[in-house]
C-alpha cells in the first residue's frame, strides 16, 4: 500500500511527463486544463504513465468520463442534466464536483480535475 506522498510523487513524475511541466507546477491544487495545459489527447498518456507506475488497471471512461459529457442523454443546452451531473457523480466520487454541480457546463469540464483529484483517484485503485 502507497502512502499519499508516494502516490502525489508518481502521479506528479506521470504529469511532468506527460505534460512537459515543471515539477513545482504539479501542485495539489493545480488543474489538470487550466494550470498544466493538458488537451484530451494528454489524457490517453496519462492514464497510461499512471496505469504502468501503480501496476493498476484504469478502466476507458472512468478517470476522463467523456462518454458521459457527450451523451445527448445527460447534455442539455451544453449544460449537463440533473440525471447527467448524478451519473457524473457516482463515476467521479474522488472529484469535488461542488463548484462545477452550480454551474455544469460541458465545456468547463476540463477545468475542474486537480493534481490532487488524480491522487485520490489512484489511491481509491490501489488500496
Amino acid at each position: 500500500m502507497a502512502t499519499k506522498d508516494e502516490v502525489f510523487s508518481k502521479v506528479q513524475a506521470a504529469l511532468v511527463d506527460a505534460l512537459g511541466v515543471d515539477e513545482e507546477e504539479v501542485a495539489p491544487e493545480a488543474r489538470l486544463v487550466g494550470d498544466l495545459g493538458a488537451e484530451s489527447i494528454d489524457f490517453l498518456d496519462i492514464v497510461f504513465r499512471l496505469e504502468k507506475a501503480f501496476d493498476i488497471k484504469i478502466p476507458r471512461g472512468e478517470l476522463f468520463p467523456e462518454d458521459i459529457l457527450t451523451n445527448a442523454e445527460f447534455v442539455q443546452n451544453g449544460k449537463l442534466t440533473p440525471d447527467g451531473l448524478k451519473k457524473l457523480k457516482e463515476r467521479m466520487p474522488f472529484a469535488d464536483l461542488t463548484s462545477f454541480s452550480a454551474n455544469p457546463a460541458v465545456q468547463d469540464f476540463g477545468n475542474l480535475l486537480t493534481v490532487q483529484d488524480m491522487c485520490r483517484y489512484v489511491e481509491s485503485k490501489v488500496d
